[in-house]
């Protein structure tokens, strides 16, 4: 074939404006990746080959053009083309979990339903823990008993999470406490009230106007059952964070039961009534 300088110029062109858009291309996108990285305190080198990724589906497509601008190649390239389609669709069939992984992970990035640092619950999976790291498969969480629970992220995006943390890290903690029918509600609400509010955790989460209005600690306590065996007091009890909500029931159920046994409140438990049969007869049946 007689190449003329036209179709040199052509394909130099095409060569010349891929790389031009490939080198800008990359330049915003790495710009985009290291802002989006410092928000989420990762290293930035993870997502790399999102760069190199982009240079060459820019550069695929111009040597497509190139094949499909030149006439004794366009047969040959189609061929080519249409054998590399079936190829890459088996490709694609067969790593269809790791791009849906990546794809994840890039909503991740974007969107940021949560960050490095907060505290998630993923409900499907049952995981909960600190959101230690976020890369474009996988995101690491260190639950409470200090393990790594690496899942991947197409696994994250169709869960529902809890975010502990997203907006305000305040939590308020439902702590319910059973007392028996002959207790005094009164004395067991006292005690709750006063165990609660003296732990140092407790948080008044009332505004300054209601402050100003009533300055003793506030803390809404309910009957919340009347159940078989106890009446069930639960306590509404606001906390600074997740761990130290945690904390402070775990603190607050111990004094409160000292307090209980202390002032004569009881904690009820289950009564069982064992009937054991004599041969005994009645209108002289056996029972």
């Amino acid at each position: 074939m007689d190449f003329n300088y036209r179709y040199w110029i052509m394909v130099g062109g095409i060569v010349l404006g891929s790389y031009i858009t490939a080198l800008i291309t990359r330049r915003l996108l790495a710009r985009a990746i290291r802002r989006k990285s410092d928000s989420l305190k990762a290293d930035p080198t993870k997502f790399v080959f999102l760069k190199n990724s982009v240079t060459l589906i820019i550069f695929s497509i111009a040597l497509i053009v190139i094949f499909m601008q030149t006439p004794k190649l366009s047969d040959l390239g189609k061929g080519l083309f249409a054998g590399a389609g079936i190829f890459a669709a088996i490709l694609g069939f067969a790593s269809q979990k790791a791009f849906a992984n990546i794809l994840s992970g890039i909503f991740i990035l974007v969107f940021k339903p949560f960050s490095v640092f907060d505290t998630i619950e993923i409900k499907s999976e049952g995981n909960k823990g600190v959101v230690e790291e976020i890369t474009l498969r996988h995101t690491i969480i260190r639950d409470y008993e200090n393990r790594r629970i690496v899942i991947p992220n197409s696994v994250i995006s169709e869960s529902t999470l809890i975010n502990s943390t997203i907006v305000d890290e305040k939590i308020k903690k439902h702590i319910e406490f059973g007392i028996s029918y002959d207790s005094d509600i009164d004395l067991a609400k006292k005690i709750i009230r006063e165990e609660i509010i003296n732990h140092p955790y407790y948080l008044d989460n009332r505004t300054e106007e209601e402050k100003k209005e009533d300055e003793n600690p506030y803390l809404l306590l309910r009957i919340v059952s009347l159940g078989d065996f106890s009446v069930t007091i639960k306590a509404y009890v606001w906390s600074q964070s997740n761990d130290e909500a945690f904390q402070l029931m775990c603190d607050v159920l111990e004094s409160v039961k000292k307090r209980f046994d202390k002032e004569g409140i009881e904690i009820p438990f289950p009564y069982r009534t064992l009937v054991f049969k004599n041969d005994l007869k009645v209108s002289g049946k056996a029972l």
